[in-house]
């Protein structure tokens, strides 16, 4: 097991396989871990230097908890990562939360370092509201849902969030289900996972969007997820570099898990 040490003195898990002159750093989901990315940096590993690691307060870096947790702060830990190994010609590769923190990075430290970026399924504003209904849930999430949820318990929050993301785990009976989600959770820091959803929920990102000076590429799921596949076209609409998409047929949020190899021969391409 190797662990990156940040400035702070916090441990962040992570693993390093393979070599060559580029370097995909992948980055997980909200209550995720690198786990998902296992089967892909394998592959590409024949490629290139594969890089994947756990969020603070996620998975092998559950106890990087010190501080209250924003989206800054992932950015900032991803910051550490690529100058303490010295990584440079980065495919950095982010979904759902993990693509919020790539957003974030380009924000604070621009793309120094990046040869390209890849987003999957992530949104650059997850409230909707008049102007805006491309955020969480298809456009239907607002404030006001926002606050019902807050009256509601974390675990009920978090499954309603599950079966958003994956919605065939509906037909698990009750008590496996519930079983299965407590499991994933303990996995994780309630306190920084807290922290996390809130700090997605009230950022906008979008002129974050407009300062990424590298190529991109959106990877979504066709036909749909928590969020619309409308995203693709507001990308290309915004995105001043080369850009591009990949559609990934029959899939739900959940698009690198039920698409590993799929997702890793899109990423191949991109390392030529």
């Amino acid at each position: 097991m190797s662990y990156f040490i940040l400035e702070s003195g916090e441990k962040l898990y992570y693993e390093d396989c393979g070599s060559g002159e580029d370097t995909v750093v992948m980055l997980h989901g909200w209550t995720s871990s690198h786990f998902i990315f296992s089967r892909p940096a394998a592959e590409l590993s024949e490629k290139a230097r594969c890089i994947i690691y756990d969020h603070r307060g996620h998975g092998g870096s559950k106890y990087a908890n010190k501080s209250i947790a924003t989206m800054e702060t992932l950015a900032k830990d991803l910051y550490e990562l690529i100058t303490g190994l010295d990584l440079k010609n980065i495919t950095l590769v982010g979904w759902s939360m993990g693509a919020g923190a790539i957003l974030n990075y380009v924000r604070l430290f621009g793309c120094e370092r990046l040869k390209q970026i890849v987003i999957c399924d992530m949104t650059p504003k997850q409230m909707n509201d008049e102007n805006w209904k491309l955020g969480l849930y298809k456009g239907k999430y607002t404030k006001q849902d926002r606050e019902n949820d807050e009256k509601k318990s974390s675990f009920s929050q978090y499954k309603k969030f599950v079966l958003a993301t994956a919605p065939s785990l509906s037909k698990l009976p009750r008590i496996i289900l519930g079983r299965q989600l407590l499991l994933r959770l303990m996995k994780c820091d309630l306190s920084v996972i807290r922290s996390l959803a809130e700090s997605m929920q009230n950022q906008d990102n979008r002129d974050a969007v407009g300062k990424i000076s590298v190529p991109f590429r959106y990877f979504y799921p066709d036909p749909g997820s928590i969020f619309s596949p409308e995203l693709e076209k507001w990308y290309r609409q915004n995105i001043k570099t080369d850009y591009k998409s990949v559609k990934f047929p029959d899939s739900t949020h959940m698009l690198i898990a039920e698409h590993p190899a799929m997702f890793a021969e899109e990423i191949g391409k991109l390392l030529g």
